[in-house]
């Protein structure tokens, strides 16, 4: 704990002055976040330092290779699920964005295997992104890059598997609410963004 206390402790120092009347007014008021995030928990892949964005500004749910289930309310845990009602029902964001990123472990134990230490829930997880697996490997892509294409399948996935939600699909039909697909290049630091013809384009 030595290491997290230290930066506790630079924030105290550092940056909680800064901060300390929007986080007495997040505190007063509550949040309201504009933006829920599924990105994926690899540490090199932070939503907030990508999108250079404050406290209270995004809602942010990360798991292995950012997926977002279908439907599927039953007595199950459902963390991302969970995560996505609270943010659409009760903040009720405006935009919901799926990140996906290169060399990501989870895509990589999708087309290649979990490893031996990832048998009992991250090999079952990433079965969410069987579809994805099964368009990669019907590619006639080289080897080199079916990582790649498999990580913006695995994006336009949870965005599919999102419209799936009827509260998610009533409020982008209303207007109320876009679903936006993007990807980072951990090396280049480059943000690319899903055009509606599903294409990712730098910005």
């Amino acid at each position: 704990m030595d290491e997290l206390i230290d930066g506790y402790r630079r924030f105290r120092e550092l940056a909680w002055p800064d901060h300390k009347a929007l986080f007495e007014r997040l505190a007063a008021r509550g949040q309201t976040p504009h933006t829920f995030v599924v990105a994926c928990s690899d540490s090199r892949v932070d939503p907030q330092m990508i999108f250079n964005s404050g406290p209270g500004e995004l809602f942010v749910a990360r798991n292995v290779a950012n997926l977002v289930p279908p439907y599927q309310p039953d007595s199950r845990y459902h963390g991302t699920s969970a995560a996505l009602e609270f943010a659409v029902r009760v903040l009720k964001v405006r935009k919901i964005v799926v990140m996906g990123h290169a060399q990501c472990g989870g895509v990589h134990a999708l087309l290649q295997g979990a490893p031996p230490g990832a048998q009992d829930f991250v090999a079952h997880w990433i079965e969410i992104a069987e579809e994805a697996r099964r368009q990669t490997l019907a590619s006639d892509l080289p080897s080199e890059e079916r990582q790649r294409f498999c990580e913006l399948c695995c994006v336009r996935l949870s965005l599919g598997n999102l419209a799936t939600f009827p509260w998610v699909a009533e409020r982008v039909a209303t207007g109320e609410l876009s679903l936006n697909g993007a990807y980072f290049g951990v090396a280049t630091g480059r943000l690319e963004v899903m055009d509606e013809d599903g294409e990712f384009r730098a910005v």
